[in-house]
């Protein structure tokens, strides 16, 4: 849990550099979009995880990697020089926690709030509209839903908002239920 708070702070003082060098460029809508697809590739590609985490790849390695799924996915030039440098500086493990904390300060910027969406099944147009206007509701604010499906939860919703949970997954009642039921 350490190490996760260590990459947290290390993401954010990153990510803090990044927004600002991408605002006053004029680039912060192109760098965030390819922040969403490195974060999208990220996710679906065990190698390119594997290649960011595994300590037997040098930095180097790191940082040629990098380059070319940048290259490939056409990236913007300053966000492939930053992603060089989160690789020479051996600080790709925390790409995850900069790319968080990059989003919520666009969010920011842009009056907005960003929330992570997970359900068993995608969400019809009706629902996602129903989420949207309870968050907003809610929140304060309009929320930007970032929307995955993970058939894992069985049913039901999880939603992020930066730090906070509100899991109402089917997986989560049950668990809650067999807990209580051991107890008694």
């Amino acid at each position: 849990m350490a190490d996760d708070s260590k990459n947290n702070d290390v993401g954010q003082r990153y990510a803090q550099a990044l927004f600002e060098l991408a605002r006053d460029g004029g680039s912060l809508a192109q760098v965030e979009a390819d922040l969403k697809g490195l974060k999208s590739l990220y996710r679906e590609s065990a190698d390119l995880r594997r290649l960011l985490i595994a300590p037997g790849f040098g930095a180097e390695d790191k940082a040629k990697g990098l380059d070319a799924v940048g290259a490939a996915a056409g990236f913007d030039a300053m966000t492939r020089k930053f992603m060089g440098l989160l690789a020479r500086n051996r600080r790709t493990t925390a790409i995850p926690a900069v790319i968080a904390a990059f989003e919520r300060m666009a969010a920011e910027h842009r009056g907005t709030v960003s929330a992570e969406v997970v359900s068993a099944v995608p969400l019809t147009a009706a629902q996602l509209q129903a989420v949207t206007a309870s968050l907003r509701s809610s929140l304060g604010k309009l929320p930007e839903l970032e929307t995955r499906v993970d058939p894992a939860i069985l049913g039901g919703l999880k939603v992020r908002v930066g730090s906070r949970l509100f899991d109402a997954s089917l997986k989560t009642r049950l668990d809650q239920m067999k807990y209580a039921l051991k107890r008694a």
